[in-house]
């Protein structure tokens, strides 16, 4: 079986981008604009960039206006350092944040059409942990388009990116990275249409693969988030970093589990209980429904726990209420019209009527592929790893530490990729060409592979794939404790050791679904078993990672987690630095920028 899986094809580009979605496009466009002549492949796993993930994200893109006479960019960093509980990096943060608007005005000047009011200016809308004046009232500072405006982002870079000629390998998956002398050079890929294997030689090769909600049982995700550039990295022996920390949206449709915006509750919206009590002030008696949603996350499963849920045996799953009734006619017709129809279509009630039914459910992960504040991949807190770069979801600046706040994803994804981009385009002046196709190439996929399809035995793909979700569901979910989560990490071992007794049923190459599947289960392993490691060796709660054995924020945990997989499927930990260079700039805001306490 290993001489049919071979790498007969070979590509030479500038430039590869794994994952073509809006934060690899945009990086691929930058490029673009800098060097028209720059040649680019990008792979996605989907059949075409406009079924990325991307194209799902709602509410907006959190940026201020420098015509605003309430809003401050130093007010977007503060809310963005409190948010991510004091984890985030500052120098990231500072980048981001100033870079903001400018790019506002390239997406808008680029054909995206964002939504504005009367007046002719950019509508805004509040989300939650935006303030005003280092936490006084709700700002409003989210720029939009209706309710699709990631679907708006992507249509603009993918257009784009079409004008300058990208090569697309659609349906194709990368499934191991090639080095020379310390540098990265490209990647192997597997082209499921056909069923062949391609390697693509780039001076320059770029993750944003997006993220790895599928390891759990309830998600925002797509089916295709499974964590593979993740797995890709830790495979070649580099780190990933915080992959503890991951986002529990407050607000999942119980059912799909698909997102009902926040800026549902940014309109209005309410959270009731099972006895119609609006319980977020209790919780965070300032913000109320508005506060991060972490602490919203944790808020309504606690009211769960303590029996204050709603249990509706239609819906099979313990859950609260939101309560958008009261919003006008204008807001469930015209600003927020898909989010609104969802629960019609997916669960047969209308929301102008009824009530909503939700639940926290896996949305985001904060950590990532660790790199700089240029995209560069670390192989360690000192050192890079040339030619190799990422941006995005997949990748771990670290921007939004171990919290999110709301629009600052898609805001993270074209800040980000203009910046990225810009530092391939320079890499790309002094950047060897790679040369041949090294001697051992797709050695590596050829175990994988043929391992895959020379599998003998009963056990079912699916039913380890769902096993695995369903622990991490129950062990690390929104509250952890030390017990769980080695429960989980034994469970992961004896799922990881069932998978050698996969038999596929199916032995071609060509457009075989199973075999993709079969590959992403390794990956959602060696991702869920790296998230647990660094769950449990986290003895504290900080954002996004609630510890019941231990609920209070420790200095003593004041870094970023580096995780490395081992030969044996285990994993080592190291450390990297949060930046709290705004803090230690020692100028007027500076205090705001130090260890705060997290109250809303």
């Amino acid at each position: 079986m290993s001489q049919v899986i071979q790498a007969h094809t070979v590509v030479n580009k500038d430039v590869l981008v794994i994952g073509a979605g809006g934060a690899g496009l945009r990086t691929a466009v930058q490029i673009l604009s800098r060097r028209p002549e720059t040649s680019i492949a990008a792979v996605t796993k989907v059949s075409s960039p406009q079924k990325s993930h991307t194209t799902t994200a709602q509410g907006g893109v959190a940026a201020v206006d420098p015509a605003d006479k309430l809003d401050r960019p130093v007010y977007h960093m503060f809310d963005t350092w409190k948010g991510s509980d004091c984890s985030a990096d500052q120098n990231v943060i500072k980048n981001i944040v100033d870079s903001a608007w400018e790019q506002i005005l390239w997406l808008d000047a680029h054909g995206l059409h964002f939504t504005r009011n009367e007046e002719g200016r950019f509508s805004k809308r509040t989300f939650g942990g935006h303030t005003l004046d280092f936490g006084g009232p709700s700002a409003f500072r989210a720029i939009f388009e209706a309710d699709r405006t990631g679907k708006g982002i992507m249509d603009t870079v993918w257009a784009e990116s079409l004008k300058g000629n990208v090569l697309f390998f659609n349906q194709s998956l990368a499934t191991e990275l090639l080095f020379k002398d310390g540098r990265c050079i490209g990647a192997v890929l597997f082209e499921a249409p056909k069923g062949s294997f391609t390697v693509v030689l780039a001076k320059a090769t770029l993750i944003s693969s997006g993220g790895l909600g599928q390891v759990f049982k309830i998600t925002t995700n797509c089916r295709q988030n499974t964590g593979d550039g993740l797995a890709l990295v830790l495979r070649e022996g580099l780190p990933v970093m915080d992959l503890e920390a991951v986002q529990f949206h407050p607000t999942g449709i119980v059912g799909p589990g698909i997102l009902a915006s926040e800026a549902l509750r940014g309109e209005g919206g309410i959270l009731l209980n099972k006895d119609h009590e609006p319980f977020m002030e209790k919780y965070a008696p300032k913000m109320k429904d508005l506060a991060p949603r972490d602490l919203v996350a944790r808020s309504i499963e606690t009211e769960i726990r303590e029996g204050r849920g709603v249990v509706n045996p239609d819906l099979n799953l313990p859950h609260v209420w939101l309560d958008i009734r009261h919003l006008s006619e204008y807001v469930h017709t015209v600003k927020l019209p898909e989010i609104t129809s969802f629960f019609s279509k997916f669960i047969g009630i209308d929301p102008r009527r009824d009530l909503c039914p939700v639940r926290p459910t896996v949305h985001y992960q904060m950590g990532g592929i660790p790199v700089n504040a240029f995209g560069e991949v670390q192989q360690d807190q000192e050192r890079i790893m040339d030619g190799l770069y990422s941006v995005g979801e997949s990748a771990c600046a670290s921007f939004h530490g171990f919290n999110r706040l709301a629009t600052n994803s898609l805001l993270e994804l074209f800040t980000m990729g203009k910046t990225v981009g810009d530092r391939i385009a320079d890499y790309l002046h002094k950047a060897p060409e790679p040369g041949d196709k090294p001697r051992q190439c797709a050695e590596k996929t050829s175990a994988l592979f043929s391992g895959y399809l020379e599998a003998r035995g009963s056990d079912n793909l699916w039913t380890i794939r769902e096993a695995l979700r369903t622990v991490m569901t129950e062990k690390c979910g929104v509250f952890r404790n030390e017990q769980e989560i080695t429960e989980a990490i034994e469970t992961i071992k004896e799922l990881r050791e069932r998978t050698e007794h996969i038999r596929l049923t199916s032995s071609s190459l060509i457009m075989n679904q199973e075999l993709v599947d079969r590959f992403e289960l390794d990956n959602l392993l060696t991702v869920a078993m790296t998230v647990a490691v660094g769950a449990l060796a986290r003895k504290e709660s900080r954002g996004a990672h609630s510890r019941e054995d231990y609920p209070q924020r420790s200095d003593a945990f004041q870094y970023h987690t580096l995780a490395y997989r081992q030969e044996d499927g285990g994993v080592r930990l190291g450390q990297r630095d949060i930046d709290m260079s705004l803090y230690r700039q020692e100028d007027e805001h500076a205090r705001h920028f130090g260890l705060l306490e997290r109250k809303y």
